[in-house]
């Protein structure tokens, strides 16, 4: 890695368009610092530079690496979109010639129509905005390469005139939201669902930094199910930058809950026990609050008099970013960040295996806290969190198994 900006190196640049957090006051800075932060660990270990400048984001970087960068970009929250530019001297005609090259790698991929789209960042150039766009236009409209339409174009070129020139056409939309580090941390209830994937990605674009905890009933679930799990926690924390799956052994737990809870409020316990462990969990990592996929009404146990009860439980804030989302909501989301193809696999969780035929729907604080008391659980609780497993991910590693090694992208 080099230490300094090296443009016969670093021959490719990106730039992205920083989002919610220009909207901040006097403390931007710690914002945009944790963006900078983001994008740097994510790229640790392939060849590029990231700086932040005038309310931009730019990435530098070698050939080989553009894969990588495009990846990471894409996973990164905070800013609302990124484009592959071309960086040019401030002079017209070098503009201009940008401009014809964006213009026919447009038509070749099938654009008929465009507009230019300028903007001087850098009032001492010596065009404003409007003489920049007339001046560059005629290269494609004056030989016929593609007409103009400023109100439906197929293609919009855009145009930054700043401490360089950046001509640029395609731009990929993202994630938007607050850079994942500056809003505390989060404890994620995972389960190989739909809902809590969703739900851990929601509170990241608040700029919550999430961890994870996932229950596992082996033989009663098998160990495809907590691999999906580990699965959907990779797959997270791609957006999260990194983040650590706690796995917790729950067959002892759910067997007492068999033996001595009636059978109506064996999910409600289950939910209990889990909020016990999540408890201690919390306060072991530092987490801030607890997080979970629960959506209002949409199962037996997340009636409000149910939820009510769960909350009872929790030591920490509970959030529920999903409370009043319906299904088709979530799993659009769930598509959109890559979690919906796992969810669907046919592997059950604990939860399912030991619902009840007619669960209990609007249950009481009080008859559930004596229904939990009367089972004597928390040692088992205790013994399931001592024995817990922990795996680590990171878009580093992901970055780096799939590009750092090339010598192409």
């Amino acid at each position: 890695m080099k230490t300094e900006i090296d443009t016969d190196f670093y021959t490719e640049t990106y730039l992205g368009k920083l989002g919610e957090l220009t909207l901040k006051g006097g403390n931007i800075k710690v914002f945009e610092n944790q963006l900078l932060c983001n994008i740097r660990l994510a790229l640790e270990t392939v060849d590029a530079k990231a700086r932040l400048q005038s309310g931009r984001l730019y990435v530098h970087c070698a050939k080989n690496s553009c894969g990588a960068v495009e990846y990471a970009l894409d996973h990164l929250i905070g800013i609302t979109g990124w484009a592959k530019v071309q960086a040019v001297e401030k002079n017209i005609e070098a503009i201009r010639q940008a401009v014809r090259r964006e213009g026919e790698a447009a038509k070749e991929n099938g654009a008929r129509t465009f507009k230019i789209d300028a903007r001087r960042e850098d009032k001492s150039f010596p065009l404003n905005s409007y003489q920049i766009a007339a001046e560059t236009a005629g290269v494609l409209f004056d030989d016929g390469t593609l007409a103009v339409d400023v109100h439906k174009p197929d293609v919009c070129i855009s145009i930054e005139v700043r401490e360089k020139c950046y001509v640029y056409c395609s731009q990929k939309k993202t994630c938007r939201g607050l850079p994942v580090g500056v809003s505390g941390k989060g404890l994620l209830l995972l389960s190989g669902g739909i809902d809590s994937p969703v739900a851990g990605y929601r509170m990241m674009r608040r700029g919550m930094k999430v961890e994870c905890v996932y229950f596992h009933s082996y033989p009663y679930t098998s160990e495809e199910a907590q691999q999906k799990v580990q699965t959907l926690a990779q797959i997270i924390s791609q957006y999260g930058v990194d983040t650590h799956l706690n796995v917790i052994s729950f067959t002892e737990v759910q067997m007492r809950i068999k033996q001595k809870a009636p059978e109506a409020y064996s999910t409600l316990m289950l939910r209990l026990c889990m909020m016990k462990a999540a408890n201690m969990l919390a306060e072991r990592i530092n987490a801030d609050c607890i997080i979970t996929g629960e959506s209002l009404g949409q199962v037996a146990s997340q009636t409000i008099e149910n939820l009510a009860v769960t909350e009872s439980f929790a030591e920490k804030p509970l959030l529920r970013p999903l409370v009043g989302l319906d299904k088709e909501e979530i799993m659009d989301t769930a598509n959109f960040i890559g979690t919906y193809e796992t969810s669907i696999l046919p592997y059950e969780d604990c939860c399912v295996l030991f619902s009840p035929k007619h669960p209990v729907l609007r249950a009481s604080v009080s008859d559930s806290a004596e229904i939990y008391a009367s089972m004597e659980i928390d040692s088992l609780v205790q013994k399931a969190f001592d024995e817990r497993k922990i795996f680590r991910y990171s878009i580093r590693d992901v970055v780096g198994e799939k590009w750092a090694a090339k010598e192409n992208c």
